[in-house]
């Protein structure tokens, strides 16, 4: 029996989270996660500067072990911030970072679903409002000698303090962008889920800069005192660089 949640006969695919990330990763040839507020917006910061980014699972003790052994930068909490060099995990951090040529970036969303796919065997990208546009060309240029090729796109998502999944409207957003940006290629076709996505993003596409700071996800940052990672966000298609998973590590790419 076909998994009825695996959106077979569609190209191009889209559902949440680790366990959507199961459903719809498999023979997938290009995986996009997205998670806007903010792994993947701060994956793009560093790839405009030319940064490989190490994800990692845990946001705990093991994580600077993990850092020494490849000869990176530790990104930290964004309340473990102690002097104005100090990266964290906020993509403004990472933005201002002097002389960091490697940087893990602990996530347990978007780390955890990239770890997951590209363990499939599939081209694992960092998507975000930033890049969307750019990463739809991307995808069009690599995809282009395989009609049958699959896209899958998932959101990362949030916990909500039980720990199940959040659905993050910013990521839906995100996801419908960069869909957006292949239905404009002819990918296709998209599967419903896809298809609501898109529709969601084009309902927004004029107002997201002001839309983002009232998001659940805006607005907790914001409350934080973060708006600056709110701000950065925002930039849509400020970005031209399209972070592509080799291996354990994101690096940067035209």
């Amino acid at each position: 029996m076909i998994n009825p949640y695996g959106q077979h006969g569609f190209r191009a695919r889209f559902d949440w989270g680790p366990i959507g990330a199961d459903a719809v990763g498999p023979g997938a040839a290009v995986v996009a996660v997205v998670d806007v507020l903010s792994f993947t917006t701060a994956l793009t910061v560093a790839a405009d500067l030319g940064i490989e980014v190490w994800p990692y699972r845990w946001r705990d003790a093991s994580a600077a072990g993990y850092a020494e052994r490849h000869g990176a930068t530790l990104a930290v909490g964004r309340s473990e911030v102690t002097g104005p060099d100090q990266v964290s995990l906020s993509p403004a951090t990472i933005r201002c970072a002097t002389d960091v040529r490697r940087l893990v970036l602990p996530s347990p969303n978007g780390s955890t679903i990239s770890h997951r796919l590209a363990a499939t065997g599939a081209t694992v990208i960092g998507v975000s409002l930033r890049n969307a546009t750019a990463a739809a060309e991307w995808t069009g240029r690599r995809l282009a000698g395989d009609p049958a090729a699959v896209v899958a796109v998932v959101a990362a998502g949030e916990r909500w303090p039980d720990g199940s999944l959040r659905p993050a409207v910013e990521d839906l957003w995100g996801a419908g962008a960069f869909l957006a940006g292949l239905v404009a290629r002819g990918f296709g076709p998209l599967s419903p889920e896809a298809e609501g996505a898109v529709a969601a993003y084009r309902t927004v596409a004029d107002r997201l800069p002001s839309l983002l700071v009232e998001c659940a996800g805006g607005r907790e940052l914001y409350d934080y005192g973060y708006p600056e990672d709110v701000a950065v966000a925002a930039e849509v298609d400020g970005s031209r660089r399209v972070p592509v998973m080799d291996g354990p590590r994101f690096v940067p790419t035209d």
